[in-house]
């Protein structure tokens, strides 16, 4: 599940460290992927086949390109579910973070979201 993902990366970020394998899903893919086109990962690969398929993570360091990651906030939980509208979703830190949702369209971010008219469920907040 992806709180589990976001989690693993907090934590290896924090921790100084440059590099993290986990479990594939795809749900875990695209918030990776999401998580790279706003430049909080350097870069994702996905290994192996369906069995044991994972997802290798490259962190770079804080001094690098990256952007740090200093907060996280899950929105919904499986047990409280956060519905939000697209003309309800707005910037998280004055611009310095995302809102990352599932939408009809897919998981996409806050401002993708606005752009294609849609809302969802808001899965969670990074900073």
């Amino acid at each position: 599940m992806y709180i589990n993902f976001l989690t693993k990366i907090k934590n290896a970020k924090a921790a100084g460290k440059s590099f993290l394998k986990t479990p594939y899903s795809k749900m875990d893919e695209s918030i990776a992927g999401i998580l790279e086109k706003h430049k909080f990962l350097n870069k994702i690969e996905v290994k192996g086949r369906l069995p044991k398929r994972t997802i290798e993570v490259s962190l770079k360091k804080e001094n690098g390109s990256s952007r740090r990651i200093t907060g996280l906030k899950f929105m919904s939980l499986p047990s409280r579910k956060i519905y939000i509208g697209y003309k309800d979703i707005k910037p998280i830190k004055s611009g310095l973070g995302i809102l990352v949702l599932t939408t009809p369209a897919g998981i996409v971010d806050g401002q993708e979201a606005r752009k294609q008219k849609v809302g969802g469920q808001a899965l969670f907040k990074i900073w």
